[in-house]
């Protein structure tokens, strides 16, 4: 068992008509002038971001607007954000949306107090030193931003897509009401559930294997997210299960599923590329990468494989070959993707076979040209990333 630190400060609201308390929110959090950061059309369309304005109007709270955040959050937004809040006096950063929005918000409160270039964070010439208090009001649970200390930013100019972690960015409150996200689409409803569980699942496939209770908590997770994504397939405005998503979106990523062991996150990192390179959805990316990735690292770790498949997937036990045990979970889990609409091929993914040569590439700037690894449950080289990429084409 790994020693362990737990930082969870976040305040969470959650449950029907929970976006009333949005104003009251801001205000004991110190918030004044406030920057609303959004994405597209579905929060106006929706009329969340009215009735948000509405009730900060309500109390006083002046703010300025800022949507046009897309998937895979870019740095050219978040350096207008920067400007924006300087400009206007912003002392608070109010978030509507999903863990692009909030990472993108997280950026920008990082920069407003930095006097260089907001990409020297995550190029590691810099750390932050200060962020702007944020909230949130989720409308899709699936990154998990809204509990986590990380951030993640795809630079626009060179398409390199990168994260960092630090406490000074988790946010001060997250509102989260089920209803909010009835009409998400199907399709983003299942990369979302994918993400949830891929938080959980770098985090319990892992070199220390002796934390219990937190393997517990991880395997109930992953069966709940798992169950639920199949119920809210079927209906859509199932209260019950869309509520035990979004909560799950949330534990599976405020660091809970990593104590007393230590968090792999390989398969985000190579899939970080993917998305980088094809502007895919995040989600979609790790379920056509992670089965790979699994039976790459399966050999040597086969009991573990094997106590997901049982305990996880459902798969029954065979006493006399852990590693069929194993591979059967890893099968599951992909029949479990294809259920739901997502991808268990890069091909499948783009359309197209990948080349050679984007392989290369993405294994190049997964590995900063050979001078990092991935993962710890196996370490990954430059050409382990480069095999996996290609058993997922």
């Amino acid at each position: 068992m790994k020693d362990f630190n737990f930082y969870a400060p976040t305040e969470v609201v959650f449950g029907k008509e929970a976006e009333e308390q949005v104003a009251s929110l801001v205000k004991k959090y110190g918030g004044k002038n406030v920057l609303l950061h959004f994405g597209g059309k579905s929060a106006k369309a929706s009329g969340l971001l009215d009735k948000v304005i509405q009730l900060l109007d309500e109390q006083g709270v002046s703010h300025v607007e800022l949507g046009g955040v897309v998937p895979n959050p870019r740095l050219s937004l978040v350096k207008k954000g920067i400007s924006l809040c300087r400009e206007k006096k912003v002392d608070f950063i109010l978030a509507i949306g999903g863990g692009s929005v909030i990472d993108s918000a997280k950026a920008i409160g990082y920069g407003v107090g930095y006097e260089g270039e907001p990409w020297d964070f995550w190029e590691g010439k810099a750390k932050p030193a200060s962020c702007l208090p944020i909230g949130v009001v989720l409308t899709i649970p699936a990154a998990g931003s809204e509990m986590s200390n990380s951030c993640v930013i795809t630079n626009d100019v060179n398409n390199d897509k990168r994260g960092i972690n630090s406490n000074l960015c988790r946010c001060k409150f997250c509102i989260m009401n089920p209803e909010r996200t009835f009409t998400l689409p199907p399709y983003q409803t299942a990369a979302g559930a994918t993400d949830i569980m891929m938080h959980t699942i770098e985090r319990y496939f892992t070199i220390h294997q002796d934390m219990t209770l937190t393997d517990a908590l991880a395997e109930a997770l992953l069966r709940t997210v798992k169950d639920s994504a199949l119920e809210v397939m079927r209906n859509p405005e199932d209260y019950r299960n869309r509520a035990q998503i979004m909560w799950a979106g949330s534990l599976s990523h405020n660091d809970l599923m990593e104590c007393g062991s230590a968090k792999d996150f390989a398969t985000h990192r190579l899939e970080h590329e993917l998305s980088a390179m094809f502007d895919v959805t995040h989600g979609a990316g790790l379920a056509a990468i992670w089965g790979s990735w699994a039976r790459f690292v399966m050999p040597g770790n086969e009991a573990r494989f094997a106590r997901f498949a049982v305990n996880v997937m459902g798969v029954d036990n065979d006493f006399t070959d852990t590693r069929r045990t194993a591979e059967k979970g890893i099968e599951a889990m992909e029949r479990f993707f294809e259920q739901i609409g997502m991808p268990i091929s890069i091909h499948q993914l783009l359309g197209r076979d990948i080349t050679d040569e984007e392989i290369e590439e993405m294994a190049r700037r997964a590995s900063h040209d050979g001078a990092i690894t991935l993962g710890n449950i196996k370490v990954l080289k430059r050409e382990d990333m480069v095999t996996i990429y290609h058993m997922a084409k």
